[in-house]
């Protein structure tokens, strides 16, 4: 058994909330000292990866603010108040790639970076695309690019894929396949 102890929060100041994420500032004690903690606060999120019948997956690429590029990354998003994980992800397929999933199915949880951020990522599989109706935002430009999975590994060998949600899914599903190859 661990013999961690949580932190002991001496005071907790919420410094920004916004449409995204808050942003709060703790003063904890651990082992009789002060120290200071700044925590990100995001309502999570989900990424999905698809796959159409001929086994090609819809990327979308767009630009990311925070580091002025632009990514190649599978759909994906944060949820909306009181959404399920499943209903985000299958309205963030849609909305950002025009296909819908006939199933999906629930792969894992990961926290995206718990060293200062509480976000949780559901990690969403459909094995079946169906075309529909795409609806990003107003404020999202994308751009879908459909890729075989060889292809995109290799993408990501290239360093062309930097996302960390989307190389985790894509290394899981390479695991997957390669497990049920014999």
């Amino acid at each position: 058994m661990s013999k961690l102890r949580r932190h002991r929060v001496i005071e907790r100041r919420r410094v920004y909330s916004g449409k995204i994420v808050g942003l709060e500032v703790d003063r904890v004690q651990i082992d009789g000292r002060e120290h200071v903690r700044e925590v990100v606060r995001h309502p999570g999120g989900v990424v999905i990866l698809g796959q159409l019948p001929d086994g090609r997956i819809p990327f979308v690429r767009q630009h990311r603010y925070p580091m002025d590029e632009v990514l190649l990354e599978l759909p994906a998003g944060k949820l909306d108040p009181g959404e399920a994980p499943e209903a985000s992800a299958a309205r963030e397929l849609e909305e950002e790639t025009g296909y819908r999933a006939m199933d999906l199915q629930l792969v894992h949880r990961f926290y995206s970076s718990p060293g200062f951020c509480d976000e949780l990522l559901s990690f969403f599989f459909s094995p079946c695309l169906v075309p529909g109706q795409s609806k990003p935002e107003e404020d999202e430009i994308l751009e879908v690019e459909l890729l075989g999975l060889d292809e995109a590994l290799l993408l990501a060998e290239e360093g062309e894929i930097l996302d960390l949600k989307t190389l985790t899914a894509l290394y899981w599903l390479k695991a997957t396949r390669d497990a049920s190859t014999p």
